[in-house]
């Protein structure tokens, strides 16, 4: 069953259509006519001087079509008002299709702003008049920002611009901390233990995040030459993003609810292990269900089929995926509440504790991050939360990785040795901890 849902998803995320910088497909006199402007593509470019790049296979048919461009800027509400030929009317730059090649720069602005780019001829506000059979018109559209010597060869928009840095950055942090940290680690998990699970799926769960890390790099470092980078890498790392999302929830739900169902007849010998039942396993389940359908839905929704890192997204399903992060946080703070509360044990309580940290930084950061990118420019928003959630939750996951290879009680009630336990607490600390 699980190969079988793998397999399907993956199928949706390799069949979906993701859009770049440079964009190309047929200028359609039926879908101007039925949209009132066939629009081409969406860019927010930076405050220079940008450019826009439309080349034509058949500038002979668009002459005789009286085919052009018609650039808007920031105007989604606005056009949707509009008649036909008031929206016609309402664009800031034409473009007439009569050539090859037209190169169009747009004017410096004050701040980043978003252009949308329609396509309209002779036949767009025409509702009576038959449309002839044409063939439709093949182009291809470039649209650059001025790069950092001022030269319009920058093919991300301004939401995007800094986030091929980021990512290379993070491969790097993951590159070195894998060096240091993975002999001592597969040491750990090949020696067992109460909670070898646990690591296991940590481990798992981080190693998605580097893979979905890795992808959105590929993808954008080839953007940056050609504007359209490589669209399967940028499906496979929200895959592996979303894989790693539901793996830490199934871990997270299963110790929290193992823990409390499984109270009364737990060992005091193995007061921490991973127990599982048929209700903990029930809970832990369904939520994983409910987030991956939220997260796939999320995803999807986009009218455009386009791709955006979901983190940043403000749809209902976005809406409602915050909500359950929040929920499911709250469900968290009362199980750990009911632990701690009835626990005598100062070395227990600081456990459960510490495991509440890095349960409600990985739940809340997302929401909280939402709410606090309100207050930055449009165009920085959607980078302050993608960021935001990737460092927050690689944070939450060193924090259960240093919580379950430290000498606290885990280890006191493990047969493993901290000498070789990657992530460890220092002495000095743990004696004046503890």
């Amino acid at each position: 069953m699980w190969l079988l849902l793998f397999t399907l998803v993956a199928a949706v995320l390799v069949s979906s259509r993701v859009t770049g910088k440079t964009v190309t497909g047929l200028f359609k006199s039926e879908a101007a006519r039925r949209q009132k402007g066939q629009f081409i593509t969406k860019f927010m470019y930076q405050g220079g001087e940008g450019l826009l790049v439309c080349r034509l296979e058949n500038s002979a048919l668009a002459t005789e079509k009286e085919s052009r461009l018609l650039l808007y800027q920031d105007m989604d509400s606005d056009l949707d008002n509009l008649s036909c030929s008031e929206r016609l009317a309402k664009a800031q730059f034409t473009i007439p299709l009569s050539q090859e090649e037209h190169n169009q720069t747009i004017p410096r602005q004050s701040s980043p702003t978003a252009w949308q780019v329609l396509y309209a001829d002779r036949y767009t506000c025409q509702e009576r008049a038959a449309v002839p059979s044409h063939a439709d018109l093949s182009f291809t559209v470039l649209l650059f920002n001025a790069d950092s010597a001022g030269n319009p060869l920058e093919h991300f928009s301004a939401e995007e611009a800094g986030l091929h840095s980021f990512y290379f950055l993070l491969l790097l942090a993951y590159f070195i901390a894998c060096c240091i940290y993975v002999q001592p680690l597969y040491q750990a998990l090949r020696k067992g233990g109460p909670m070898h699970t646990v690591l296991k799926v940590l481990t798992t769960a981080l190693a998605l995040q580097g893979c979905s890390a890795l992808c959105n790099y590929v993808h954008l470092a080839r953007c940056s030459r050609d504007g359209t980078g490589i669209p399967l890498m940028g499906s496979l790392a929200e895959f592996w993003d979303m894989v790693s999302q539901v793996s830490m929830l199934y871990m997270l739900l299963s110790l929290c609810m193992g823990w409390t169902l499984s109270r009364g007849r737990k060992p005091q010998s193995r007061p921490l292990q991973w127990e599982q039942s048929p209700a903990s396993r029930a809970v832990a389940v369904g939520g994983v269900i409910t987030q991956g359908a939220l997260l796939l839905w999320e995803q999807y929704s986009e009218s455009e089929g386009e791709h955006h890192s979901y983190h940043a997204q403000l749809s209902l399903a976005g809406l409602l995926l915050m909500a359950l992060r929040v929920s499911l946080a709250l469900l968290l703070a009362s199980v750990l509440y009911q632990i701690t509360s009835t626990e005598r044990s100062t070395l227990k309580r600081d456990f459960y504790l510490t495991f509440a940290k890095g349960c409600f930084l990985w739940f809340l950061c997302h929401p909280v991050l939402v709410l606090v990118s309100v207050v930055f420019n449009k165009h920085q928003r959607e980078k302050v939360v993608t960021i935001g959630v990737i460092l927050c939750q690689s944070i939450a996951m060193v924090i259960l990785y240093q919580l379950f290879l430290s000498r606290s009680l885990y280890w006191e009630v493990s047969s493993l040795s901290s000498v070789s336990l990657p992530l460890t607490m220092s002495r000095t600390n743990h004696r004046g901890r503890y």
